[in-house]
């Protein structure tokens, strides 16, 4: 944490090769929109107080985003430019000091690492600014670093504008910038639009920086992947399939296995414990965290979820914003969502479907019912086909069963009704009143038989 930095994300363009309504940085790549990747690198860096995302397009969607981050907004009505940008967040900026780190909320790769290593460059050598470059095996289209003898960075040339001599140089400009805050607010001004856009440009501080008497220096990566910028469907394709990479090999080297880990999904933000056993094609998103000796099956899809150690999930099980507690079973094909809650070794089978619904510890509902708005006690069977009515057509109801409590097969359960400890509900049963402790409840019609009633012939 460099307390002395401040971070400017800029995140107030459209983006318009997207070709999407949505403003660029609010695409998601890894499980995380791009100017939220872009946040929580420089929140390794620098306090929350100290980082800045200017906003324009779209911007108060974006400022939602960025608000709950915990960062400052600052305004771009006009996009004029990069340096412009800049001078619009001057009057919160300013007065900070230090280093001024400014960086592209469409850049989500960049790893903290590199913003530090920037910031400390550009302080320990006094520079007026470092430039974050990196070396390209096709640099065509970004700007070149031309440097001294010395090594200080000379100034930045523009592909269209380069000599044959000067396209040779794979070294380019990243647009991440580190600055002396203070040489930065005293020169700012100095920008011109005296271009065929009219807009005010960062870069043209190198120059303004070294007429002035500052030296510029560049801080080269080897890593080039960490400033892939997205302009377009097929490079935030292209970054998202690095943030898969990167996390899957990030728990494998913490102790979690993979199988066929080219196939599963799992977003940056997720939390697996060791000797958990994942399987081919399992998606894993959100801010879920899955305990140690956990089994994910083959297909299952688990989003912002919690599973206790040694839960099972078996494949092709769906559960959203739910929680297995430790040792807890689901599925195969199960649905747990909104809410729903398998206490320790609860069980649920093939084709159960859970909704706001708590299983008591050691409860099992292991084939084809509908749960949904229901309290359930621990040691509690929920036979084949039950469903509770928790629906009236305008509200919810609730349905309670206590622990140890038997529901039959086939049984409908119709809310609000609670159901006591011990309780039997035979199978087939309507149940549309409480059941006392240790009852049994039958709620059906009487059997009718008529012998020989099919008449012959038929």
């Amino acid at each position: 944490m460099l307390h002395d930095t401040a971070v400017v994300i800029l995140a107030a363009g459209q983006g318009t090769r997207m070709k999407s309504r949505k403003a660029k940085v609010l695409h998601r790549a890894g499980g995380k929109t791009l100017v939220r990747h872009a946040i929580d690198a420089a929140l390794e860096i620098a306090p929350p107080g100290r980082i800045f995302v200017v906003v324009g397009h779209q911007a108060e969607a974006v400022r939602a985003e960025v608000e709950a981050a915990g960062v400052g907004v600052i305004h771009q009505t006009e996009q004029l430019g990069t340096g412009h940008a800049l001078m619009c967040g001057e009057a919160e900026l300013s007065g900070l000091g230090g280093s001024l780190v400014v960086c592209m909320g469409d850049c989500p790769l960049i790893r903290s690492e590199a913003l530090a290593g920037l910031a400390e460059s550009q302080q320990s050598s006094g520079a007026g600014a470092t430039l974050l470059t990196t070396d390209l095996d096709d640099p065509t289209g970004y700007g070149r670093i031309i440097r001294n003898a010395d090594g200080t960075v000379r100034e930045i040339v523009e592909h269209r504008d380069a000599t044959p001599e000067q396209r040779a140089v794979r070294e380019i400009n990243s647009g991440v910038y580190s600055f002396d805050a203070k040489a930065f607010w005293r020169h700012v001004h100095e920008i011109r639009n005296e271009n065929p856009a009219r807009e005010y440009y960062l870069t043209d501080m190198v120059a303004i920086l070294i007429r002035a008497g500052r030296r510029v220096e560049a801080h080269k990566i080897a890593d080039s992947s960490g400033l892939l910028g997205i302009n377009n469907k097929v490079e935030l394709a292209a970054a998202d399939r690095i943030f898969r990479e990167r996390k899957v090999r990030e728990l494998m080297l913490a102790g979690v296995t993979i199988e066929k880990p080219e196939t599963v999904t799992i977003d940056s933000g997720v939390q697996v414990g060791a000797d958990t056993v994942i399987g081919p094609f399992a998606q894993i998103t959100g801010d879920s965290v899955i305990g140690e000796n956990c089994h994910i099956g083959a297909c299952s899809i688990i989003h912002s979820s919690v599973l206790g150690d040694e839960a099972e999930v078996f494949p092709f099980t769906l559960i959203s914003s739910s929680r297995l507690d430790a040792g807890a079973h689901a599925g195969p094909f199960a649905r747990l969502r909104m809410d729903a809650h398998l206490g320790a070794g609860a069980h649920v089978g093939n084709f159960v479907e859970l909704k706001k619904t708590k299983l008591g510890a050691g409860s099992k509902s292991m084939h084809l019912a509908y749960l949904g708005d229901s309290v359930i006690g621990a040691k509690s069977n929920i036979g084949a086909g039950t469903i509770t009515c928790n629906y009236d057509g305008r509200n919810k109801h609730a349905t309670v069963i206590g622990d140890g409590a038997f529901i039959g097969s086939n049984s409908t359960l119709v809310a609000p009704l609670e159901i006591a400890d011990g309780a039997y509900i035979g199978a087939g049963s309507t149940i549309t009143h409480n059941v006392p402790a240790r009852s049994l409840a039958v709620g059906r019609a009487r059997q009718v038989l008529k012998e020989g009633w099919k008449k012959k012939g038929l």
